[in-house]
């Protein structure tokens, strides 16, 4: 199970916080994303420039496989101020 929660701008193109879904051993991280914004085009948009947190870490590589574990996506979009 993978959830990916979405956060300030990427949660408005989403039109929700968070999501949860079944997916294969070996998965790509990319693959899940791509799920998730299936029709929406905003969303799609706003992922291209989002940084992600995989199970609470830095990760940038969406060719990343995932195993049949529970894991947590989070994206983060760009953030602006001082």
């Amino acid at each position: 199970m993978v959830e990916v929660r979405f956060f300030a701008g990427a949660a408005d193109a989403a039109g929700h916080p968070s999501t949860r879904l079944e997916v294969a051993d070996g998965t790509s991280v990319g693959e899940v994303l791509a799920a998730v914004a299936a029709g929406n085009e905003r969303l799609t948009r706003v992922l291209g420039v989002c940084t992600l947190l995989l199970d609470g870490r830095a990760h940038g590589d969406r060719a990343t496989p995932l195993d049949g574990g529970e894991h947590t996506i989070d994206v983060l979009p760009p953030f602006a101020g001082g």
